[in-house]
């Protein structure tokens, strides 16, 4: 009996002992848990996987030794596919026809293209001859061509002889290219306005409505993949750097004057590799790409992301149509869908109307919403509907090249929703005060948001003191990108970003907030889309005004006392807009070239409205 109580006696002490440990253990956990948790605004991604050092050529060549047989483009406009092994030899046979007319390491190439084949072709075939690739929206006009080349001292033009643009009618680029080269019949390119110009090298994709036979001092595209240059064998050793200049990107801005930051090889490809990691992606993703490639989003997140991982990316169209978009979900069985929130809203707003049936959307299950801060509204419609369950957030700029912070596919929903997620690899980021940088602010405040890391421009090309404004070290002497955007830091290390500053209201002292007001207006049934901005007014300053594309016309068009109602119950009084313009759709909405909508374009129009005593309809942008 008393070997039994000692034996007793010692197994509660025994279990006392494990049971004190396992508390200790426990308490540690919570301990070090907090440790984790931030108290001030900044923090810093992990740390793995290791960056590649190498160039973006050499990258690719290991991804066509292991996918070569695999698709890497599918150009549905064009019915065209290139295997990851084809799309090597067309560049490869690019690369030295366009050495054959002068291209050379450090010139910059200006390419004017919508997305397609020659697109996809002419990327690898400038990043391994080390030249750089300038992208240039197709939408822009004579002067604009003028500006940015002339800027850059660009050698090499490559253009199609058509622009296809978003819902208008092709537009014949003969005459911009005779404002650049008047004598577009001489036998050689003489360009006053842009004489570091050698050549123009021209993709035919007008079906025959335009003729450049008789434009002798024109390089049609073919002939440079002609059997006399047809050699599909990698280049010889070129003296590249993965510090090199590779891509200098004009910031399609929400801003009036575009800038052209300039990128690395060890910049774009990293931060596509780390894009198609957190998606996920595999050799097995299709994944369909509206967005273009001249912008960030197709030539990074989607076009870099892919070919880090094996994957395929789609081209439905040259420029958006939503309806091409959703037809090549269907028909290709893609995994993945990007888009800005336009985009989305307009392909919803056809799955809505029954123009396109709910069927072949089971493959999708991931995708990337970004470009603009994505409304929780939008985010949940695009699960339910479109399947989008693991559907990811991105935020960046093209100065970062470009995503800086992104949410994965198992986060939780509502970080998926609320948030942009948490930061990649090797960067670091802060919330500091905009009226004193040097300021870090405490965890969940407000401020400007500000980068560093590997994935930070080099410079903007030619711009010193616009660089100076943006690029600023510590007293460490890092480097930090300060974004202009602003945002906020939970303890966790998830980053919200509440809009730009320069956007923000501020009413009577207030600051309003214009996403906050998004949102719940989007969360109204009669309310297809919106945007909202500050005016001028005598007594507070500024006042909101909304502009607001209503779902339904006539006498089921929601009033704006009823989105004024929908604002004062859901929120509070002083953010109900005081100004309701109608637009009559989603189109009306002035917006950069990725989609972003210009919110100084539309503060512009609401000021001349209330000018002329108009508070009601707005014309059609």
């Amino acid at each position: 009996m008393q070997a039994y109580q000692l034996w007793r006696l010692g197994r509660t002490a025994a279990l006392r002992l494990q049971a004190g440990i396992k508390t200790r253990r426990a308490s540690q956990a919570v301990s070090a848990a907090k440790r984790r948790l931030l108290t001030q605004s900044y923090a810093r991604g992990p740390s793995e996987p290791p960056l590649f050092e190498q160039t973006v050529g050499e990258h690719f060549a290991n991804i066509v030794g292991k996918y070569g047989d695999r698709n890497a483009v599918i150009s549905r406009h064009q019915n065209g596919r290139l295997t990851y092994k084809l799309l090597d030899i067309k560049s490869n046979i690019l690369a030295r026809g366009l050495e054959s007319i002068g291209v050379k390491k450090g010139d910059r190439v200006a390419v004017m293209l919508g997305n397609g084949l020659e697109y996809a072709t002419v990327t690898y075939a400038l990043f391994k001859l080390g030249a750089i690739l300038v992208p240039l929206n197709p939408s822009f006009n004579a002067n604009q061509v003028v500006a940015a080349l002339s800027h850059l001292g660009a050698s090499h033009l490559m253009i199609s002889t058509e622009a296809n643009l978003p819902r208008r009618e092709p537009r014949n680029n003969i005459p911009l290219l005779r404002h650049i080269v008047p004598n577009l019949e001489g036998s050689k390119i003489e360009s006053s306005l842009i004489p570091s110009l050698q050549h123009i090298i021209v993709v035919d994709n007008s079906s025959g409505r335009v003729d450049t036979s008789s434009y002798r001092c024109l390089t049609p595209y073919p002939s440079l993949m002609s059997e006399l240059v047809a050699d599909g064998r990698p280049l010889p050793h070129r003296d590249l750097s993965p510090h090199d200049i590779v891509n200098i990107q004009f910031t399609s801005g929400t801003t009036s004057m575009p800038k052209a930051a300039c990128l690395s090889h060890r910049s774009i490809l990293n931060n596509g590799a780390q894009i198609g990691d957190r998606m996920r992606l595999t050799p097995e993703d299709i994944v369909c790409c509206p967005p273009p490639l001249f912008h960030c989003f197709g030539c990074i997140l989607g076009y870099m992301a892919t070919a880090t991982h094996g994957s395929a990316i789609v081209f439905p169209s040259e420029s958006f149509n939503a309806l091409a978009s959703l037809r090549a979900v269907q028909e290709e069985k893609c995994t993945a869908l990007y888009g800005v929130p336009t985009m989305f809203i307009e392909e919803l707003n056809l799955l809505r109307s029954g123009e396109v049936p709910h069927e072949g959307f089971q493959y999708l299950r991931t995708g990337i919403a970004a470009g603009s801060s994505v409304p929780a509204e939008l985010m949940k419609k695009l699960h339910k509907t479109l399947n989008l369950t693991e559907l990811t957030i991105c935020y960046g700029m093209t100065e970062t090249s470009p995503v800086s912070a992104m949410t994965t596919t198992d986060d939780p929903i509502e970080k998926r929703i609320n948030t942009v997620g948490r930061l990649m690899p090797h960067v670091e980021a802060k919330i500091v005060n905009p009226a004193d940088r040097s300021q870090t602010l405490p965890i969940d405040t407000r401020g400007e948001l500000a980068v560093s890391g590997y994935l930070v421009m080099k410079e903007y090309w030619g711009a010193p003191d616009k660089t100076a404004e943006v690029l600023v070290a510590d007293e460490d002497g890092k480097i930090w990108m300060h974004t202009g955007d602003e945002a906020s830091m939970s303890p966790d290390g998830y980053i919200t970003i509440t809009g730009r500053i320069k956007d923000l209201i501020i009413r009577g002292g207030e600051n309003i907030h214009p996403l906050e007001i998004e949102n719940c207006l989007l969360s109204n049934p009669g309310v297809l889309n919106v945007s909202v901005v500050g005016v001028p007014d005598e007594k507070y300053g500024e006042v909101v005004a909304a502009f607001v594309v209503a779902r339904e016309e006539g006498e089921n068009k929601i009033s704006p006392e009823e989105v004024k109602q929908w604002v004062r119950e859901k929120l509070s009084h002083h953010l109900v807009p005081k100004y309701i313009f109608y637009l009559p759709s989603s189109d009306s909405f002035p917006k950069t070239a990725s989609g972003k909508i210009q919110k100084f374009k539309l503060k512009e129009m609401a000021i001349q409205i209330l000018k002329e005593g108009d508070n009601a309809t707005v014309p059609t942008a």
